[in-house]
């Protein structure tokens, strides 16, 4: 398989979506909905979404990992958005322009302070040193803390867990490259063919779809954008047997006796059905 394409950015509907005055499901307070109309989106098209390779979407915190001053750091996103004065200024521009491109950033003064631990993502477009925001007006930049502080942002989803990891004493969250898990046999590009495959196959028990496209850009489709509930019950990352492979004394290391390695270090190569079977000691 080809080098998957890695998160910039937010990553843009495979549609062309539409606001409905109606109250969310997926954020509590929000009165309206985005949904996914029928049309494939010119940026789709554009990134030719048709020769793109499909994967699962996976919930959880988009993160990135690298070192700084010479530490391994866990770095969580952040949009970094601008502040009230630049964001009215930025909206009445778009209702008479309609394009955001033309529009004027003084990043300096424009956006809403950030820790000066904040490094921009590794693509983001730069003037004169400073990272330019997206169309939406965000500048998508790591937010970093130590490697240890911020490993519980990571992996399942805080709400509703739908992965069914770990218990309330055992939090388990996981890294997982971007594009790890392909999906085979997708059907047709088809608003009503993707509505029935979530709907209708054990496949399609998932968050959504991200197309990895050739020239490296990500195209998604969400459950909520096909009106979709999420989570749900029983996911199909759930239903795939798993292999426990925990040997600490490959490691030159001293792990404190309460920790997540040490219990699955007591299951080294067991097998289980699937995520919810694994049990730790309590």
């Amino acid at each position: 398989m080809r080098r998957l394409g890695s998160v910039q950015r937010k990553m843009p509907c495979v549609f062309v979506t539409e606001v409905k005055e109606e109250p969310s499901t997926k954020r509590e307070h929000q009165t309206f909905k985005v949904l996914a109309t029928e049309t494939v989106s010119h940026k789709a098209l554009d990134a030719d979404i048709y020769s793109a390779i499909p994967t699962e979407k996976v919930d959880g915190t988009c993160c990135y990992v690298t070192t700084y001053k010479g530490q391994p750091y866990l770095w969580a996103r952040l949009d970094r958005k601008p502040n009230k004065l630049a964001e009215k200024r930025f909206k009445n521009f778009l209702h008479s322009k309609q394009n955001s491109k033309e529009f004027f950033w003084n990043v300096e003064e424009d956006f809403k302070p950030v820790p000066e631990c904040w490094i921009p993502a590794k693509e983001i477009e730069q003037l004169n040193g400073n990272p330019m925001p997206d169309e939406n007006g965000h500048i998508p930049v790591p937010l970093s803390d130590l490697l240890e502080q911020t490993l519980e942002l990571i992996g399942t989803n805080i709400n509703g867990n739908p992965y069914g990891l770990g218990s309330k004493k055992h939090p388990l969250h996981l890294l997982i490259p971007h594009g790890a898990f392909p999906i085979r046999n997708l059907p047709t590009l088809k608003h009503s063919d993707l509505l029935s495959w979530f709907e209708g196959c054990r496949e399609g028990k998932i968050e959504g779809i991200v197309w990895h496209c050739n020239d490296g850009c990500l195209i998604k489709v969400h459950r909520h954008h096909l009106g979709l509930c999420w989570p749900i019950p029983d996911t199909y990352m759930n239903s795939k047997p798993v292999i426990i492979n925990m040997n600490l004394n490959k490691r030159d290391y001293a792990f404190d006796t309460k920790c997540l390695f040490n219990h699955f270090s007591k299951i080294d190569h067991q097998k289980f059905s699937r995520l919810k079977d694994i049990t730790l000691d309590e």
